[in-house]
């Protein structure tokens, strides 16, 4: 019968028999906990000796003997001799000392567990006898899973420690585009302070007891202004509470995650920013247009259409090679395609309106700067909306005969 138990080897000196590909891979979790290794080995296989240089580690270049195993709180034994292995054990047996025996069906005194972090949560598998790789592996990676989907409860019962604050991104809508650690801080979340726009729909499957704040703002409507926000986020994480800031797109682009970061930072509360896809990449992905585009765009100038439109936009957009994305910018876009065109930009620049990128509501509206304007307000473009200007917007772009004609150039 085996007992699992949380060790920590913070500190604690792990000792490590051997230097062969085993040895490498249990000797990078151990460096992860900043165990206090060393290797006793006549050599060191490339792996090892990478990790040895980088990390200093001392290494005895010679075969082990029961006086390296004093002053261990762990012994790792992957000599690649059954043997040898077999007498490291025995002489950890004999000290008190836990051994795991790498050539041994019965692993040792302990076993190494096929691991999975989420946060301050730690599981472990392994197999109670024998040695049954490949189901301790299937295991493994079902509890992995779900740790990564977000369905595990990994909410804290009651405040321990500190509170904290995470700007998380969503990107532009689908919860199954969040990123595995976006997902696992939303599942940790006493808070969740929520934009209109985002990954909204991974709040039905928060614990009911999760406190959720909605501060979306719309075009000429922010109901919460940010300084409220701000606030927010510092007094809940004071309080001692895990709190996100779920936002739409990335925290950094246009997310005043900027605003938020500088606040917690001046408060005194621990703040980390997760990212996520930017709309003005991922809108227009999903419609099939690249930002760039090998030939015929090699750089790209984002900019939000209520700033209105400085000289370095229309210098973008008079760069047949550069791609502008406006984000924002539906109601601002008459005033941006007047000021292109006085400023001598080409009236057939192709231009796409996209929609509601990555939902079912998603629709592009593919047109001319000189049209566009008014293609718009036929089509009755409206927020939420990327607009691409720039021939990485041609309908044609990637269709195959078009595709021929760029490998033919």
């Amino acid at each position: 019968m085996t007992t699992m138990l949380g060790v920590s080897l913070t500190g604690r000196r792990v000792v490590l028999a051997g230097a062969g590909d085993v040895t490498a891979r249990r000797l990078s979790r151990f460096l992860d906990e900043r165990a206090d290794v060393r290797v006793v080995a006549p050599e060191l296989s490339p792996a090892v000796a990478q990790l040895v240089a980088d990390h200093e580690i001392p290494w005895d270049a010679r075969g082990i003997e029961p006086r390296d195993v004093e002053d261990a709180w762990l012994v790792h034994t992957a000599t690649g001799d059954a043997s040898v292995d077999a007498r490291v054990a025995a002489w950890c047996e004999a000290r008190r000392i836990f051994c795991v025996n790498a050539s041994d069906g019965a692993h040792g005194s302990a076993r190494m567990t096929a691991q999975s972090r989420a946060g301050d949560v730690l599981v472990g598998v392994t197999s109670d006898a024998g040695v049954d790789p490949r189901r301790t592996s299937r295991a493994h990676a079902a509890i992995r899973e779900l740790l990564d989907s977000g369905r595990a409860p990994l909410r804290r019962v009651r405040a321990a420690g500190p509170g904290s604050v995470a700007l998380v991104g969503g990107g532009p809508g689908p919860v199954d585009l969040l990123t595995l650690r976006a997902r696992r801080l939303i599942a940790e979340a006493d808070v969740v302070v929520a934009d209109r726009l985002g990954a909204t729909g991974v709040l039905d499957e928060l614990d009911p007891e999760v406190e959720v704040i909605h501060v979306g703002k719309a075009p000429g409507s922010h109901p919460v202004p940010q300084q409220e926000i701000n606030a927010i986020l510092v007094e809940r994480a004071r309080a001692g509470r895990r709190v996100v800031r779920l936002k739409g797109g990335d925290p950094f682009v246009y997310g005043r995650g900027g605003e938020e970061m500088a606040a917690c930072l001046a408060a005194g509360v621990a703040v980390e920013v997760v990212p996520g896809a930017s709309s003005a990449v991922s809108v227009p992905q999903a419609a099939g247009i690249p930002v760039t585009h090998r030939g015929v765009a090699s750089g790209v100038h984002l900019i939000n259409g209520q700033s209105g439109v400085s000289p370095a936009t229309l210098a973008s957009l008079s760069d047949p090679e550069i791609t502008t994305v406006v984000l924002m910018g539906v109601a601002a876009f008459g005033g941006i395609a007047r000021a292109a065109l006085e400023a001598g930009v080409p009236g057939d620049r192709p231009v796409a309106f996209v929609e509601s990128g990555h939902t079912p509501r998603q629709r592009t509206t593919r047109t001319t700067l000189a049209r566009a304007a008014d293609d718009a307000r036929a089509a009755g473009v409206r927020n939420p909306a990327v607009i691409v200007i720039g021939d990485v917007a041609r309908a044609d772009l990637l269709l195959p005969e078009a595709a021929l004609a760029e490998a033919a150039g």
